[in-house]
């Protein structure tokens, strides 16, 4: 595989919100949770694709919006949606995500004394189970995050042939790479490195096996009409949502002095 040598003409997280957004694809509905801009972004540049196409879809739901977003009582309003299968794409995360898909959003180490608590599993093995497409999502690409066994199961990737799943993952993205997942191996598959990253930086970095065709592709980079929606129309929407994330990603955008934005880390369902 070749590094690119010149500077791209877009930030790394246009080129992840790029990537994601062809892996939603064309669906009815996709949901983001708390605290996920990125996600998020790339939410609304499918619908954005959907509204150039015609297709009024798909319709999007961020957790933490007040105008994307029809529900009125949070979660529970997500959990009921998501059971009634009227959700497509979600996006989970993890302290710890293991060559299974397993995610780990509780703690490490000892349970009773844990060298590291995280936010919590919440409703990420509910979700696991009857969100079609389940998207992992990581930007912290290292053995510490990307671990051989998770030390504890917030949420399997994998099921027991007997056990009735609608849902489950189909991709993990990075800030190095993007893995498909197979459900029949039950085990990631290198699908490509990003611009400036390599196959063996990617070796170096994960904590378990992974399976790779002889020649890994590189990751696409955003096309110059993928670029315009996100930052003339994407932008703006997001700024609602994630005033400090849009502002520093898109640097036309600036943060309300009325509303303090959230955290951007991705560990949240």
């Amino acid at each position: 595989m070749c590094m690119n040598a010149a500077p791209p003409d877009h930030r790394p997280e246009e080129l992840l919100a790029a990537v994601i957004a062809d892996l939603i694809g064309d669906v009815r509905h996709v949901a983001v949770g708390n605290a996920s801009p990125i996600p998020a972004t790339a939410a609304l540049l499918a619908r954005a694709r959907g509204d150039l196409q015609g297709l009024g879809r798909p319709f999007v739901s961020l957790l933490q919006s007040r105008k994307h977003n029809f529900w009125t009582d949070g979660a529970r309003e997500l959990f009921d949606c998501a059971g009634q299968g009227r959700i497509d794409v979600f996006f989970l995360s993890g302290g710890q995500i293991d060559g299974q898909g397993n995610i780990n959003l509780v703690s490490i180490g000892d349970p009773d004394h844990p060298a590291v608590r995280f936010p919590g599993s919440f409703g990420s093995a509910y979700l696991y189970y009857v969100v079609p497409k389940v998207i992992l999502f990581r930007t912290e690409h290292s053995r510490r995050s990307l671990v051989p066994k998770v030390d504890f199961i917030s949420a399997p990737g994998v099921s027991a042939p007997n056990v009735h799943r609608s849902g489950g993952p189909v991709a993990l993205i990075t800030n190095r790479c993007l893995f498909d997942f197979d459900k029949a191996k039950g085990r990631f598959r290198l699908a490509s490195v990003h611009p400036g990253h390599s196959v063996d930086e990617v070796v170096e970095h994960t904590g378990f096996d992974f399976d790779r065709p002889a020649d890994v592709p590189e990751t696409a980079p955003p096309s110059p009409e993928t670029l315009r929606l996100l930052r003339e129309v994407v932008a703006p929407q997001l700024a609602e949502t994630y005033p400090q994330f849009a502002a520093r990603i898109f640097p036309l955008i600036r943060s309300s002095p009325r509303r303090r934005g959230p955290t951007t880390t991705d560990l949240s369902t």
